[in-house]
């Protein structure tokens, strides 16, 4: 009897140790699955960040160029202000002038 029961508990022990095997192999797989998963996600999210980083450089320089373009037109603005307050400034002076040499009629 005890060599019978000595060969149920090793065949037990051995399906015991192919199931844990199986167990293992299956844990390994997935947890090489989940390492699989997770390294394409990081790879989807620097991809979306560097699109996203590129599109930002670009909104900036777009940005800069359109504030530059902006500080110009001020600047021609201004001094297109500037020379028409001196025109206006100097035919007030030749208005003044001519009303101040007019020849009284009298």
């Amino acid at each position: 009897m005890s060599l019978r029961i000595k060969s149920v508990v090793d065949k037990f022990v051995e399906e015991l140790k192919a199931a844990l095997e199986a167990d293992i192999q299956d844990r390994m797989m997935k947890e090489r699955e989940m390492q699989s998963y997770i390294e394409e996600r990081e790879r989807e999210v620097a991809e979306r960040e560097a699109a996203w980083k590129a599109e930002l450089s670009r909104r900036e320089a777009e940005i800069a160029r359109q504030e530059a373009r902006l500080k110009a037109e001020k600047e021609n603005l201004e001094k297109e202000k500037s020379v028409l307050m001196g025109t206006a400034s100097n035919q007030d002076n030749q208005d003044g002038a001519l009303e101040i040499t007019r020849p009284s009629i009298g």
